[in-house]
């Protein structure tokens, strides 16, 4: 086993959680950041706060489980992993169709920018965000009781690269719509810096995208190899990598702020003021 040093674990786990909650605060106290798309980017945030959350306190748990005051086969360490479980999955759900909410709302600012308000109200945007998490729950606590089953394992493998896939058409369908709108309004000024405002925000979501894809895409394949091929050479050799694609999740709790922070000069703003009172 590839071993990553607990000081390490919690350092990175607290960064992200510290981070992440800057962001939810800043949000919050920003009167002008209340809009569909900061609402979304708060979503994204609660993920990112809860894979961090996951992982420290699974790291507790082996802990105390080295130390003798816990076993792992017993009746209250069985609940406690489900919901550790549910809180990974949880997370992991939340981040995707956050992503995706956000994917949709940077389409329709640059498709639909003169309707884009009367189509992304913020009640509607309020409303979204609560049918993603009721899901998100229902779903986390569904696999979680059920994931010895394969017929459970499999759907949710099979969902992060469908969801991914379809983020991906999504942003080549609106590279290339855009990409001929830029053409069609190249000769009027105000519209061309509305459209670089517009594809500034697209370019923020590829990264977020990217980043993403890089820290949980080892993890999840790390389910998948556990669940299907345990006992193979080759698969124990990748799985001994646990505890680093552990410390990747936690790194994209990380990321994922300075992100928000290097790419908003709104919220650039807002941290400045926050900190410097």
């Amino acid at each position: 086993q590839v071993v990553v040093p607990e000081e390490v674990f919690f350092t990175v786990a607290a960064a992200g959680i510290l981070e992440n909650l800057l962001v939810l605060i800043a949000v919050i106290r920003n009167k002008n950041l209340h809009l569909p798309m900061y609402f979304f980017i708060c979503s994204l945030a609660i993920s990112d706060m809860l894979g961090s959350l996951y992982k420290t306190l699974e790291n507790i748990f082996i802990i105390l489980c080295k130390m003798g005051y816990l076993t792992r086969r017993g009746d209250f360490e069985k609940k406690l992993d489900d919901a550790m479980d549910s809180m990974f999955i949880l997370s992991l759900l939340g981040s995707i169709f956050s992503l995706l909410a956000i994917a949709a709302d940077r389409y329709i600012t640059i498709f639909y920018a003169l309707r884009y308000h009367n189509i992304m109200t913020l009640r509607r945007a309020l409303v979204i965000l609560a049918i993603i998490w009721t899901f998100c729950a229902g779903s986390s606590i569904a696999i979680a009781l059920f994931s010895y089953e394969a017929a459970t394992v499999i759907p949710f493998t099979i969902l992060f690269p469908l969801m991914m896939f379809f983020i991906l058409c999504l942003y080549v369908h609106m590279f290339l719509l855009a990409r001929s709108h830029a053409k069609k309004i190249a000769s009027l000024p105000t519209s061309t810096v509305h459209q670089r405002t517009n594809m500034k925000g697209a370019i923020t979501l590829t990264i977020f995208l990217g980043v993403f894809l890089c820290c949980w895409a080892p993890f999840v394949l790390h389910i998948l190899l556990a669940r299907f091929c345990p006992h193979n050479p080759y698969c124990a050799c990748y799985m001994s990598i646990f505890h680093v694609n552990g410390t990747l999740i936690m790194c994209n709790a990380i990321i994922d702020p300075m992100i928000f922070a290097f790419r908003s000069p709104e919220l650039r703003s807002t941290f400045k003021k926050m900190f410097c009172c």
